[in-house]
């Protein structure tokens, strides 16, 4: 149980660049999937398909699609953001500021960023992984009863969860990249990936092992007390 929770809490994105000669095994690979396939989804419907890309040509083409940053994006970000570590520590939810450009820190200047910004190429995101990792799901289908598949939503996020906690048990580095799921990216990668048009792309997952070890990042979560209520909403704690 020590093990399980150590795993649990050592879990992190690992944003710096990745070795691209250094390979993820086949069996790391097949553990990392068996953990996927072990996930609990809304009624057992397993509403998820994985498509694993290692192959070098596939992933300069994929590096080479363009993607903007939204206005919708720095805003709400900016929302998350502390400027300070004793504010982060204070607050406990959201994101130290000083990892992200200034301009992005300064209300003021969103609009601006979001007009001038120019597109940047994927292989930014990538930044070396030799191995990409991409979740997509059955759009026709949901959770029985469950408006706007809530559930099959939870489900693939429950599928996220159980590889991302193998792939730290086995030391590996880990990253969500969302910018998959946003809708001129995921056009042009599913062109190149002969994905149906029925199927939508979740997320996908950098997996590898850094160049050089992560800067250590601070990392919050609210006490147990903030968040449990006990028999009653207001009723703060476990006693």
């Amino acid at each position: 149980m020590s093990d399980l929770v150590k795993v649990i809490r050592e879990r992190h994105s690992d944003r710096t660049d990745f070795d691209p000669n250094h390979t993820v095994t086949q069996e790391e690979l097949v553990q990392i999937l068996e953990a996927g396939r072990w996930a609990p989804t809304a009624h057992n419907m397993q509403n998820f398909e994985v498509i694993v890309v290692d192959d070098k040509a596939t992933l300069d083409r994929i590096g080479k699609i363009r993607s903007r940053t939204s206005i919708e994006f720095l805003r709400e970000n900016y929302q998350q953001l502390s400027f300070s570590k004793e504010e982060l520590l204070e607050k406990k939810v959201g994101i130290l500021g000083s990892g992200f450009p200034p301009a992005w820190r300064d209300l003021a200047k969103l609009n601006e960023v979001a007009r001038q910004g120019a597109s940047s190429p994927l292989n930014q995101r990538i930044n070396g992984s030799p191995i990409i990792l991409i979740v997509i799901y059955d759009s026709r289908k949901r959770a029985p009863a469950s408006e706007g598949d809530v559930l099959g939503f939870m489900s693939l996020g429950c599928a996220m969860e159980n590889m991302w906690l193998m792939a730290q048990s086995l030391g590996l580095s880990y990253q969500i990249l969302s910018v998959f799921g946003n809708e001129p990216v995921e056009k042009e990668v599913k062109q190149i990936l002969k994905i149906p048009g029925y199927m939508r792309i979740a997320y996908a997952s950098r997996l590898g092992h850094p160049i050089s070890a992560p800067t250590k990042q601070l990392r919050v979560r609210r006490n147990v007390q903030d968040f449990v209520h006990h028999n009653s909403y207001g009723r703060k704690g476990v006693d």
